[in-house]
């Protein structure tokens, strides 16, 4: 092999002995772009600082598009902490209407109720539930 590069002969080795460049070796981050502090060495300087010391520090500039996503983030946690809190009360506030409507048999005088001119959907469930009471006291049988 060439300058001492890979194995010397690649019999027994189970390989073609082909060397190939790692491509996962990151190089050291340069002083450019998005380097958060200036150079230590003097190889990157300008010739007007000269001195490591006497170089201004520059302050890293936060991303607007990330400080914004964020926020935006943190309302959105809330507002679906909101939601899963409703659907709980909603959840609930179902079962105790349940719990009313099979405990509350006995007193139907109590539970009739005078609807609006717009409820027509509250008011024919009720008059379905007065036929089927009535039907059932009075022993008539369903027809079908």
């Amino acid at each position: 092999m060439s300058s001492n590069v890979g194995l010397s002969t690649p019999r027994g080795s189970g390989t073609s002995g082909y060397v190939q460049r790692n491509f996962a070796f990151m190089k050291p981050r340069n002083a450019g772009y998005g380097a958060p502090y200036p150079p230590v060495s003097g190889s990157n300087s300008s010739s007007s600082f000269s001195d490591p010391a006497s170089k201004p520090f520059k302050q890293r500039q936060p991303d607007k598009q990330i400080l914004e996503h964020d926020r935006r983030r943190a309302i959105e946690v809330k507002v679906m902490e909101e939601r899963e809190r409703l659907e709980e009360e909603n959840e609930r506030i179902e079962e105790e209407m349940k719990d009313k409507k099979k405990g509350g048999k006995g007193g139907d005088e109590k539970e009739r109720r005078q609807f609006k001119s717009y409820q027509v959907h509250e008011l024919a469930e009720a008059k379905i539930e007065e036929s089927e009471r009535l039907r059932k006291a009075l022993g008539i049988k369903e027809e079908k």
